[in-house]
């Protein structure tokens, strides 16, 4: 169920002159205006590798929107976390900054 997560519950794009970018934990997605669509791999994946910006210092989110992908990639993380629970349609307050609370393992 942790599997296409943002088919079930969108991504939160950032909207540049030349179309926008979005990403979950594991991939970052660039989509120009007319044809171009790149995917890139994450080599942080976790969600508290969650970019301010597609280049340094360049396309920067703005402060609402990265707001929203940091709580976006907080819910991913719980859905693979807990696979048998869907969080798609979830919303999340509190401390999700930096990829939410850290919770102690017992596996």
């Amino acid at each position: 169920m942790a599997d296409h997560f943002d088919e079930r519950s969108g991504v939160v794009p950032c909207k540049t002159s030349w179309g926008s970018w979005a990403q979950t934990i594991d991939e970052i997605f660039i989509e120009d205006k007319k044809l171009l669509r790149i995917v890139l791999v994450k080599s942080g994946r976790d969600a508290a590798n969650c970019w301010k910006s597609l280049l340094a210092d360049q396309y920067l989110a703005d402060p609402w929107v990265f707001n929203e992908m940091e709580k976006k990639l907080t819910l991913e993380r719980f859905q693979k976390e807990n696979p048998g629970f869907d969080f798609s349609g979830a919303e999340v307050t509190g401390n999700y900054s930096g990829g939410g609370p850290k919770f102690p393992s017992y596996s």
